[in-house]
Formats: structure tokens, C-alpha cells, sequence
């Protein structure tokens, strides 16, 4: 329970990159920016999230997990602070993306890897709730962000983000201790638990290489969908003719959903198979990219996004709960680091292509129609990963 508490205070508040959609249009005024502008910043931002969580497994095998959660928080917390007094788009680049992302990054394997290391029989819920933690940040900050944007203005906004970066780090750090280590994974201990996982997997007809690459695709044609969602999604609400205050409701509800959503994948992981819960995921998202489109309306939006949203924070889940049964716990950082470049990937195609598109045509919906394309085709392959049965053989 202290280990899951640590990496909730590590995660929570980083979860507020979620959030970015309130920061659009004050950002946009501040520094005069384009939408395309700020669809590249959230990008460059999830590139250095996923190269922050590929850097962890070599990080924290060498350094203490405190010292480790030491670095991200005053790195998270360095960046706010640059990009509070940014002056222009590169300045802000470099605070808010590379620096805030890439302290995030790290801490969200590092708190993973840590929790996955306690023996449980609820795996897939606790890696669901681990997941979870970053919409839910964004849940409880995009209201408080955006009441401190319009009481105290953007440049204060950022700075009190990151002194609750920090302390929140901090916490965490006490929580974890500064001598407690994660051990590397033994190699042949490693090498005689793949086989013995392939062996038990061998009526699946499949090895874990090509399980990888199947939910790694999977992962990414759902992020691609979410993250434009979880991105724009204030922007995209107020392009269907919501105003101000209900768009920043909006976010809210909508990145509160994902959160319960990852925490349900993961929990649906201990029921049910990859397949199962991952095509399921895919059809729900796609009814809800539908749905818009068929009944363009601030309502409908705040319903539809909040379903496309939820169908990735499934996919999220089930993900972290699958990587948690299909491989050994000691190599949890390793596989999840990489299957979550596919999350970075993401985040630099719809996002990126979203706010392009909005900029030329001064609405998503194209956007919208692509989301549900690309659900299609995740139908498609979430199709062809393997069955299991509900109890998975000891």
C-alpha cells in the first residue's frame, strides 16, 4: 500500500499534461501561437514522456528509487517554472516539452516497475489504477488550472504547477526512501521464466515477440484517437459550440472518465481476454466518434469524446494489466517502456494532424472522421490477438 501510495504522489500531478487543452487559447494569446503551434509542443512533449519512460529501466537499476524520483520531480518542476516565463514558442518548448515530459516520463516507469514488483492476485487492477493516475490528475487539474488561469493569469498558473510537482515528488520520496533500489532482473532467471511463460502460452500458437508487436499496434491506433481527445479536447467542444467555462468542464469529465476507464481495463485483464477487452474498447470508441459526427451538438461532443477517450483509457489498461500476466514482473519497466513508444508515436500523428486540419479548416471534424477510421482498423487487429481463458495456467 506505501508503494502504491508513492506512485500515486509521483504520477498525479504529471498527469495534469492531460490538462493541456485548458492552456490552449491563453497560450495561443501569450505568445502567439497557432493551434499547429500547440499541437507540436504537446507532441514534442509525449516524445520526451516516452523517451524519459525508456531511460528509467537504465536509471533506476543504477540509482535509488528515491534518488530517481529526486530528479524527476525538480526536473518536472524546473520545466514549469522555464515555461512560466517563456517569451516565445522555443522557449516554451523546452520547458513544457522537453523538461516537464521527460521528468514525467521517468517517474511514471519507475513508479510502475516499483509496484509491480509486490507480489498481488489483482495485477491488472493495480496496474490499472497505476496507469489511471495521469487522467485523473487531469481530471482534478483541469478545473483548478483553469480557475488559476482566469484568477491569477498563465505565467502563475505554471509556476504553482510546479511547486506542487515538487512537493508532491517529494512526498513520494519519503514515501519510497532514499536507499530502497529496484534490482535488475537476473538473466537467467529472466530466460527460464520466458520459457516457462512460453510453454504455458504454447496453445496460443503464438511467442511473446509477435504478442508485443500485436499489442503495441493495438496501443497505438487507440492512443491515436485518445490523445487527440485528451489533447484538444476543450478546443474541440468549443468548435461544437460550447463556451468557456463548460469546455473546461468538459476536460474534466471527459479525462475522469479515462482514468476509470484504465483502472477498469486493468481490472477487466483479471476477468476476461486481450482480445476480448480490447476489441470491446475499440467498438466503444468508434460508436463514439460516430456519434458526433451524426450529431454535431456541445452535448453530444462533451458524450462522444468522453467514449472515444475511455476507449483508449481501456486499451491503457488492459495493456499494463496484460503486460503484467504475459511477462515477468522484473521486466515490467522494459516491456512497458517500449510498447508505450507506440504512445509517443501517437501523440505526433492525430494531435499534431488535428490542430493542422483545425487551423485550415477552422473545425474537427475531419479530425473526427479519421479518429473512427483509425478505430476501424484497430477493430481489425485487436481481432487477432490471442484467447485465454478467465484463469490464466500456474
Amino acid at each position: 500500500m506505501r508503494l502504491i501510495l508513492a506512485a500515486t504522489f509521483a504520477n498525479l500531478p504529471f498527469g495534469t499534461i492531460y490538462a493541456f487543452s485548458v492552456f490552449l487559447k491563453s497560450m495561443e494569446a501569450m505568445l502567439s501561437l497557432t493551434r499547429s503551434d500547440m499541437g507540436v509542443i504537446f507532441g514534442l512533449c509525449t516524445v520526451m514522456f516516452a523517451t524519459g519512460m525508456n531511460v528509467a529501466p537504465a536509471v533506476y537499476t543504477r540509482l535509488s528509487t528515491g534518488a530517481v524520483l529526486l530528479i524527476t520531480c525538480f526536473t518536472g518542476a524546473l520545466g514549469l517554472a522555464l515555461a512560466s516565463q517563456a517569451q516565445g514558442f522555443w522557449s516554451l518548448l523546452f520547458g513544457y516539452a522537453i523538461l516537464f515530459g521527460l521528468g514525467g516520463g521517468v517517474a511514471f516507469t519507475t513508479a510502475q516497475q516499483i509496484v509491480n514488483l509486490v507480489p498481488t492476485k489483482h495485477r491488472g487492477l493495480v496496474n490499472g489504477y497505476v496507469v489511471g493516475l495521469y487522467p485523473l490528475g487531469a481530471m482534478l487539474g483541469a478545473p483548478l488550472l483553469g480557475w488559476s488561469v482566469e484568477l491569477m493569469g498563465l505565467r502563475q498558473t505554471l509556476l504553482n504547477l510546479g511547486l506542487v510537482v515538487l512537493i508532491s515528488g517529494l512526498i513520494a520520496v519519503w514515501l519510497t526512501g532514499l536507499q530502497s533500489h529496484i534490482p535488475k532482473a537476473n538473466t537467467n532467471a529472466a530466460t527460464a521464466t520466458n520459457l516457462e511463460a512460453n510453454r504455458q502460452q504454447s496453445y496460443l500458437g503464438i511467442t511473446q515477440w509477435p504478442l508485443f508487436l500485436r499489442i503495441a499496434i493495438v496501443f497505438f491506433l487507440a492512443a491515436s484517437a485518445g490523445l487527440m481527445v485528451m489533447s484538444q479536447s476543450a478546443g474541440i467542444v468549443q468548435s461544437y459550440g460550447g463556451g468557456t467555462q463548460f469546455s473546461i468542464g468538459a476536460t474534466s469529465f471527459i479525462t475522469g472518465m479515462i482514468a476509470a476507464a484504465r483502472i477498469t481495463g486493468g481490472w477487466l485483464m483479471d476477468r476476461f481476454s486481450l482480445r476480448q477487452v480490447m476489441t470491446a474498447a475499440h467498438i466503444w470508441s468508434l460508436t463514439g466518434a460516430l456519434m458526433l459526427t451524426i450529431w454535431p451538438s456541445p452535448e453530444v461532443a462533451l458524450i462522444a469524446l468522453a467514449m472515444v477517450g475511455m476507449g483508449y483509457g481501456f486499451v491503457s489498461g488492459s495493456t499494463a494489466g496484460g503486460i503484467g500476466m504475459h511477462w515477468p514482473s522484473a521486466q515490467f519497466g522494459i516491456v512497458a517502456s517500449r510498447i508505450y513508444i507506440g504512445w509517443c508515436v501517437a501523440a505526433v500523428c492525430l494531435p499534431v494532424l488535428a490542430g493542422w486540419l483545425f487551423d485550415w479548416s477552422n473545425t474537427y471534424r475531419s479530425s473526427i472522421w479519421i479518429a473512427a477510421a483509425v478505430n476501424v482498423v484497430g477493430i481489425g487487429f485487436a481481432m487477432r490477438l490471442p484467447k485465454r481463458p478467465t484463469q490464466m495456467p500456474t
